[in-house]
């Protein structure tokens, strides 16, 4: 149940950052336009785990959110670390 509402949390968090029409469509929007048209890898390098999202759509929209993200919460003086990921930050590449 935890890991549930964490999930709605993020996405409602992502909704909120994507602006129209992502923030006013229901899940099967989201997942059908966002979510299922996602491709990528992660990686492990250095101290981070780094998310390169393919063709992502809104790609320059997740860009300005998620990219280079530990500086951005640094920035605002938030730990960027992770203690469920062995302390490790997590950053995205967009493609």
């Amino acid at each position: 149940m935890t890991l549930a509402l964490i999930a709605q949390t993020a996405i409602h968090g992502l909704r909120n950052r994507l602006g129209k029409p992502y923030c006013n469509g229901d899940a099967n929007h989201l997942a059908k336009y966002l979510f299922f048209a996602l491709e990528g890898d992660v990686r492990v390098k250095k101290d981070r785990i780094v998310v390169t999202y393919y063709n992502a759509p809104t790609r320059e929209r997740l860009k300005a959110c998620y990219m280079d993200l530990p500086r951005k919460l640094e920035k605002e003086n938030i730990d960027p670390r992770i203690p469920s990921l062995y302390n490790y930050k997590l950053d995205s590449r967009f493609y």
